[in-house]
């Protein structure tokens, strides 16, 4: 997702007008995905030979314009993370314990759940929907959690280990999910030619280059100008590079597309759907089982926009590199972000709202180790 606020900004109320704490590009994101999604159609019908065009130069299966362009987008994101917090998670092993369930088991889980519950006669878009499901968020969650007025260190340390884990993880969860799983369950799974080391170098590509950019970034940033510089100076200037990334993606898949589209204009909304129940259950259920575990209210919204959210970006960049450009699980990923922002801006007001049944943080807000928070 854009990441254009700047970190240090925070709500200056829980009650707060939160659409206009947002940047004007975060603001307006659904707008601009369904501008460039026009445009992408027609220049689908304006420019004949884009296919033979974009397949001149290829980086694997995906050709070099978007390559690149997936490549910008998640560069952004990932200069973000605080990469030097990554050791203090260990410390809270509850906070770290159920960011883990919520995200890489409960997550994953039920997104392969409503995909064949609601796109049983979709199997690209179901499959695509998978791969969003196993993408975890890594970077938009921050505003999310900052205008709820949640743990704003918390939210990072997590982050952080949302982004390495996705290394290690994502590959062997996404051949689990979309050909072991099916098999063990006897569901009429479509042949699919996936394979784990297919996936990986996908995200090896994808998510390893620009997670390797974003950590040389931050480390050498802080090192000569200091942490206040870098991210009240430097990050909101790259920022806007991950939205204008993702647009021409979009621009390029949707031209590509366009004939799919305009013939079944009903599979963008089924597609929404699945999307929107994710996010509410998810959501819903993370508050619920860290006010059972006795979380405060800063550290439970942190944890529970943590699980909401999901990198698209990451989940795009998959779809194409192991289906292609113009798949239908291309199509699926780029629905979420479309959907994501307003159910998450939504989302910012309830649990601003649902505030009132938390008990506050007893200590400061950078302890995010001390024990009378747990």
């Amino acid at each position: 997702m854009s990441d254009t606020v700047n970190e240090t900004k925070r709500p200056s109320a829980p009650d707060g007008d939160v659409l206009h704490q947002l940047s004007t590009l975060d603001r307006f994101l659904p707008v601009w995905i369904g501008v460039a999604m026009v445009v992408g159609l027609l220049l689908g019908r304006l420019v004949p030979g884009m296919d033979d065009a974009l397949a001149a130069v290829e980086i694997g299966s995906v050709s070099l314009p978007i390559a690149i362009g997936l490549l910008i987008m998640m560069y952004p994101v990932l200069a973000k993370v605080r990469y030097d917090e990554l050791g203090h998670v260990t410390r809270d092993t509850r906070l770290l314990g159920t960011s883990i369930f919520l995200n890489w088991v409960l997550g994953p889980a039920l997104m392969f759940a409503l995909a064949w519950l609601l796109l049983p006669d979709l199997p690209e878009y179901r499959t695509g929907l998978i791969i969003v499901g196993l993408a975890r968020c890594i970077a938009m969650v921050l505003i999310w959690n900052d205008l709820a007025c949640g743990d704003r260190e918390a939210a990072a340390i997590l982050v952080a280990i949302n982004a390495v884990f996705q290394i290690l993880a994502f590959a062997v969860l996404g051949y689990f999910y979309l050909q072991v799983l099916p098999g063990w369950l006897g569901l009429e799974q479509a042949a699919l030619d996936v394979s784990v080391w297919g996936i990986a170098k996908s995200v090896l590509v994808f998510l390893g280059i620009p997670l390797l950019a974003g950590y040389l970034t931050r480390t050498l940033g802080e090192r000569a100008k200091g942490r206040d510089w870098y991210e009240s100076r430097f990050l909101p200037k790259i920022g806007p590079a991950a939205l204008y990334g993702l647009l021409f993606t979009i621009v390029i898949l949707f031209a590509l597309q366009g004939g799919t589209i305009t013939s079944r204009p009903l599979d963008v909304a089924r597609i929404a759907l699945p999307l929107l129940v994710y996010f509410a259950l998810m959501w819903g259920g993370s508050m619920l089982l860290t006010k059972a575990l006795g979380f405060d209210y800063q550290r439970a919204t942190a944890v529970s926009f943590t699980a909401a959210g999901n990198n698209f970006e990451l989940a795009i960049a998959v779809a194409i590199g192991v289906f292609g450009v113009t798949s239908g699980q291309a199509l699926a990923g780029v629905v979420g972000p479309l959907i994501e922002v307003p159910a998450l801006v939504a989302l910012v007001y309830l649990s601003l709202w649902a505030r009132r049944f938390y008990r506050e943080r007893t200590t400061t807000p950078t302890d995010t180790t001390a024990g009378a928070d747990r």
